[in-house]
């Protein structure tokens, strides 16, 4: 039996980790110290990483991490400090008795995987709970091609993404599609869920391909927004250049 816990480090990233009672497998340890404390809690061996992209809020841990675990297997894309296991398009990584496929997901970084497996989507900052991450690698059609990419996959898979952004996310899409009904629900969801302290991750995909603009791209109201905002025309890579800019000053 896989458990799947949210470890909340920094001000709102969380550490994903994956468990059978006694090993453990950690997604994106932006600190180690937060994540070695909470194994020793709960009595688990770090048993390997998986990493989804580069940048230093989901990299930082791994010298600590490797300090401390001299054979601890990392895997994660090419080019990255501290991988000991290349990871591309198409290959599979089994770990606590489940197997996860690779998706390369560029976009918000050129590097960019996720783990797909055991009916969950570990997908880093590629895809957040009503939004997306910021384009640092682009071009809009990589992006939009990968956001594509995930929304095709079975509606009822939970998403784990590693910033806790619903909430401000849903803001923005509600200023896309103001007559939404979903994304008022939802955000009544959420408020009560942060509220108490809850995270709002994992979600399913149904619930992003219901109230995410970057995922609602054929939509009327979607497109009406994203052309007042300077969409030149309805290719869906251009929707989201517009949309994606606009939410990066909203």
């Amino acid at each position: 039996m896989l458990t799947v816990c949210a470890l909340p480090i920094l001000s709102d990233n969380y550490i994903w980790v994956l468990h059978d009672g006694r090993r453990a497998v950690a997604v994106d340890p932006g600190e180690a110290a937060p994540l070695t404390a909470w194994l020793a809690r709960q009595r688990l061996e770090l048993a390997a990483v998986l990493i989804t992209h580069r940048h230093w809020d989901h990299v930082n841990g791994l010298p600590a991490l490797l300090a401390s675990h001299a054979t601890l297997p990392v895997f994660g894309p090419p080019g990255i400090d501290h991988i000991r296991h290349p990871l591309v398009e198409g290959d599979t990584v089994d770990v606590l008795g489940q197997s996860f496929t690779v998706l390369a997901i560029p976009g918000h970084t050129r590097e960019h995987l996720a783990y797909l497996g055991a009916g969950r989507l570990f997908c880093g900052d590629t895809l957040f709970g009503a939004g997306c991450g910021r384009m640092f690698d682009g071009p809009p059609e990589h992006y939009q091609a990968s956001l594509a990419r995930l929304a095709a996959l079975p509606t009822d898979t939970l998403v784990h993404c590693t910033h806790e952004y619903t909430a401000s996310n849903l803001r923005f899409a509600a200023a896309v599609e103001p007559d939404n009904p979903a994304i008022t629900a939802r955000m009544q969801v959420v408020s009560t869920l942060r509220a108490q302290n809850q995270p709002s991750v994992p979600f399913t995909l149904a619930e992003e391909l219901a109230t995410n603009p970057f995922l609602r791209l054929t939509q009327a109201a979607v497109q009406d927004a994203a052309r007042r905002q300077g969409a030149a025309s309805l290719d869906a890579a251009e929707l989201f250049r517009a949309l994606r800019a606009w939410k990066d000053h909203f």
